[in-house]
């Protein structure tokens, strides 16, 4: 897994969150943040990976290895090199030059553990739902898990090496989604990729709360 930058902080201006007027959200709030985020997908997504890539304190991991005991339960399809699962969560933490500290929750991606999400949904502003164009179908019960709670979040799109790349809106149609929900393209192992995805989860978190 890629290891957490010592600096990793956010120092350029253009990543401040900010509203839809342009106003960075530290301003209208008169002082420092802190938010709480879930990153949430399937089963060998890229969650562990990207909590690894932004974080700018040592990850709190809770991977354990893959056993016997998972075959037949465990849809290794795509992902058959795996060799390690998170059982409770993964934990970082990045700040944003403007005075914004996002808390960041990976959850376990397996069936068995869905459970944890009700209690770690709480208190959170929204969701980085990561997916998968060899396995979508992993995405629905994330997107259907927030949906239900009326929690906003973003699809991020991981392009793993040599997987064929898709437009957009046919990701779009494939999960079934509203044009507000915004879908991007990332790599979840570079950092640069990653800050623009929580941007932008927090640009539509903030402006879903102020429609």
């Amino acid at each position: 897994m890629t290891s957490a930058p010592s600096d990793s902080v956010f120092t350029a201006s253009d990543t401040r969150a900010k509203d839809e007027q342009g106003t960075p959200f530290s301003e209208q709030s008169g002082g420092p943040i802190a938010l709480k985020i879930l990153i949430a997908g399937g089963f060998g997504v890229g969650k562990t990976t990207l909590v690894g890539a932004i974080s700018e304190v040592r990850p709190l991991r809770t991977e354990e290895q893959l056993t016997d005991a998972g075959a037949g339960v465990d849809d290794l399809s795509g992902i058959e090199r795996k060799a390690t699962t998170t059982v409770a969560m993964d934990f970082g933490r990045i700040t944003f030059p403007d005075g914004i500290t996002l808390y960041l929750f990976g959850t376990p991606g397996q069936e068995r553990f869905w459970f944890m999400w009700r209690d770690m949904v709480y208190g959170a502003i929204g969701a980085v739902v990561l997916a998968d164009t060899r396995r979508l179908a992993d995405s629905f019960s994330a997107i259907d898990f927030f949906e239900q709670r009326n929690t906003p979040f973003i699809i991020a799109v991981n392009c793993f090496d040599g997987t064929r790349r898709y437009p957009i809106d046919k990701i779009r149609t494939a999960l079934d989604l509203d044009e507000q929900v915004p879908i991007m393209l990332c790599d979840v192992r570079r950092r640069e990729s990653v800050k623009q995805v929580l941007t932008t989860l927090v640009q539509h978190a903030f402006n879903e709360d102020t429609r």
